[in-house]
């Protein structure tokens, strides 16, 4: 059974940055990786993904410019860079494993694995 575990969340002023990591207990060569958040009271949305042996990431609109994705196959980790936060990218933050990277969607239904999840609290 793959695992993943997420790390890194935390609270933060707007404007301020966070790094996620999220470990997989398993070679990352043959999964994509999916950054997926969640507010209270709205659907999960995915935000960024990457696959473990392509270099053509993904990031929902929102996040372009702000957010980097990012991947260390000899740890078996993949990173999501937050920069320039805002109120609105406040969520639980979860990792989540597939077999397949779209370059234009990020489905939750199409990723198996799920990690429990990380906090981000982006706040005045």
């Amino acid at each position: 059974q793959l695992q993943l575990v997420e790390s890194g969340g935390g609270v933060v002023q707007p404007g301020g940055s966070l790094r996620l990591s999220c470990k997989v207990s398993t070679s990352l060569d043959m999964y994509c990786i999916g950054w997926f958040r969640q507010a209270p009271g709205k659907e999960r949305e995915g935000v960024s993904s990457i696959h473990g042996s392509q270099d053509t990431p993904y990031y929902t609109d929102s996040v372009k410019g702000r957010f980097t994705i990012s991947r260390d196959n000899a740890n078996n980790a993949v990173y999501l860079q937050m920069n320039a936060l805002e109120l609105q990218d406040t969520a639980t933050y979860y990792c989540a494993a597939g077999f397949v990277c779209s370059a234009s969607a990020l489905p939750a239904g199409a990723f198996t694995y799920w990690g429990q999840g990380t906090q981000v609290t982006v706040s005045s």
